[in-house]
């Protein structure tokens, strides 16, 4: 015996219901699809047609919760990189005072002297005693 497909219709005030708890983020389209057994196209073109956060000209993005951790994640990750890389911008620029201290106070280039010590034309192969 052949099973006859019904076809479910939802009122507006339903789909307008839906839609604002996934505005408020109460659910997602994941779960409103399962719950109901609905396609998320359908649950989309509810969001394109009762959303009162969609305009003419924007785009409403809903992301998976995984998404949003993710990005919290690598927000958390560049945050940390720019830690690090601030410190050794620290370092650097400590580093080259006590360059310049130390030129200051035995009154030569050290910069210029050990430029040409190490450069691959230079015929000295070991550094001299300073």
């Amino acid at each position: 015996m052949e099973q006859k497909k019904v076809r479910r219709t939802f009122s507006e005030a339903f789909k307008r219901e839906k839609v604002k708890m996934l505005e408020d983020r109460q659910v997602t389209v994941k779960q409103l699809s399962r719950i109901y057994e609905v396609s998320e196209t359908a649950i989309y073109q509810w969001i394109r047609k009762y959303s009162s956060k969609l305009g003419s000209s924007e785009k409403l993005v809903l992301e998976k919760e995984s998404e949003g951790a993710r990005t919290m994640a690598l927000m958390k990750q560049v945050a940390e990189l720019e830690r690090v890389v601030g410190q050794k911008q620290l370092q650097v620029d400590y580093y080259k005072k006590v360059i310049e201290l130390i030129e200051e106070e035995i009154g030569e280039d050290m910069k210029k002297k050990f430029e040409t010590m190490f450069s691959p034309g230079s015929n000295q192969t070991k550094p001299t005693k300073l």
